[in-house]
């Protein structure tokens, strides 16, 4: 079992240099976010596009459900130029940030209003780049950290989660409360220069040390021997270590039955969360908040909590496990969607505004520590940024691809209310799969540290 650090060590442990590389990594990876998803529901609702309309938009987000198909060719191609100069990891990363900084300045000429089809196409590129970098990015902390610092692993994915809401709250608050004054394409120049200084943090951090390649080099040789290829064939041996063999890993390491499960589960944890995120920033216009008020406190004390509250998540996720921590995160955040069915049924009261934000940010912290630390685990080294996209994928299939008729959802229901009810319960089913496999799990966990 993973042994309990004091209240002290936990503290101290966040001294270490690696956690601001993975935390400035974690900004990067989130910022995107704001690009096609929040920032672009409002500008689309301002522009006055139907629920649906908004909805169906997002199915860009889609591409970061199946990111894991390309994931091999991050772990493996080396990029000409920037992989000599930045590493395996930074270069592609560099790479997927000035693609991003394209898009963004693209955008920022266009007018959804007038030109959707040509704005949907830009944010697909936009997503296109940002799944590819979360590929890296992830690697780039899993190969920081990894499963031999087991201690460690929930401080690196409470940095990555705080870096990720960093990426995401902060530029979305100057967004929101800026739009009125300056316009959305105004807003959208500002955030190019976001992605620009994201682009020296990346050239700042240090690239990790790791074997992947001695164990790549490995593993290719066990495929040469295995299938008696000739030096003419070995581009097959490649080929074939590249996308076959980083999922027999996975379940060669965990066993049929243990990957199967694991699959199911992280595919179930986080729908009712997707669901609800989609929606939100709509849901806020139409009770009744202004472009400002969701700044104020969906962005901006949004994110304070959630710095806060990840901070805290890691800590106790340390102390007491992480299938406990999974557990708690899962009942929470069950709970917390309950808090948007009760602003549905007063309408746009600024307290009750602030105690959901504040709620609803705890929990979906809580929860993210644990499941990140809990997917790191069961990821190897040799393949960390395949297995582990295969793994983020499902669990973000929710948020990017089923979400997508979270609008038609609230329309056929006809009433917010009964909406968030139903996203609270989306989460019972994968609370019932943990609490009986609970011992299970545990399991997996110690199997992962081991291997």
């Amino acid at each position: 079992m993973i042994q309990a650090e004091s209240w002290k060590q936990t503290i101290l442990s966040y001294r270490d240099k690696r956690l601001l590389w993975v935390f400035l990594m974690g900004c990067s990876s989130g910022f995107p976010w704001v690009l096609i998803g929040s920032n672009m529901s409002g500008w689309l609702k301002d522009a006055g596009l139907t629920r649906s309309a908004i909805g169906y938009f997002g199915s860009v987000f889609a591409v970061y459900a199946i990111n894991f198909l390309w994931a091999p060719l991050v772990d493996r191609v080396k990029l000409p130029f920037l992989g000599d100069k930045l590493g395996q990891r930074r270069s592609w990363i560099f790479l997927c940030q000035g693609l991003i900084l394209i898009g963004t300045l693209a955008i920022s000429r266009l007018d959804p209003a007038v030109s959707l089809a040509l704005t949907s196409f830009v944010a697909l590129l936009i997503a296109i780049s940002s799944a590819t970098q979360d590929i890296a990015i992830d690697a780039y902390r899993i190969d920081s950290i990894g499963r031999s610092e087991s201690n460690k692993m929930p401080q690196a994915s409470a940095m990555a989660v705080v870096g990720w809401w960093t990426g995401y709250s902060l530029p979305g608050y100057l967004a929101f409360t800026n739009a009125d004054s300056i316009g959305w394409n105004g807003v959208y120049l500002v955030m190019a220069a976001i992605v620009a200084l994201l682009m020296v943090f990346t050239l700042l951090v240090k690239e990790p040390k790791t074997d992947r390649e001695a164990l790549q080099a490995a593993a290719e040789a066990r495929h040469i021997e295995a299938l008696k290829l000739g030096r003419k064939q070995r581009v097959i041996a490649w080929l074939t270590v590249t996308v076959v063999e980083p999922f027999l890993d996975f379940f060669r390491s965990n066993g049929v039955r243990v990957a199967i499960t694991l699959l199911l589960f992280v595919f179930l944890f986080k729908i009712g969360e997707a669901f609800l995120g989609r929606m939100s920033i709509t849901f806020y216009k139409e009770v009744g908040f202004s472009n400002e008020q969701i700044g104020h406190y969906s962005k901006l004390l949004g994110w304070g909590a959630t710095v806060v509250f990840t901070l805290i998540g890691s800590a106790i996720n340390v102390r007491f496990g992480i299938v406990r921590g999974l557990i708690i995160g899962g009942i929470a955040m069950a709970a917390s969607n309950l808090m948007f069915a009760w602003i549905a049924s007063v309408g746009p009261s600024e307290n009750l505004f602030l105690a959901t934000i504040i709620v609803d940010n705890f929990t979906s912290a809580f929860s993210t520590v644990a499941f990140v630390s809990f997917l790191t685990m069961v990821t190897g080294q040799a393949f960390s940024a395949t297995q582990y996209a295969l793994l983020a994928s499902l669990g973000n299939f929710g948020r990017t691809t089923l979400a997508s008729f979270s609008g038609d959802l609230v329309d056929y229901l006809g009433s917010w209310e009964i909406f968030f009810i139903v996203t609270a319960l989306m989460v019972v089913p994968s609370l019932i799969m943990l609490v009986s496999l609970r011992g299970y799990f545990n399991k997996i966990l110690n199997q992962a540290q081991h291997n």
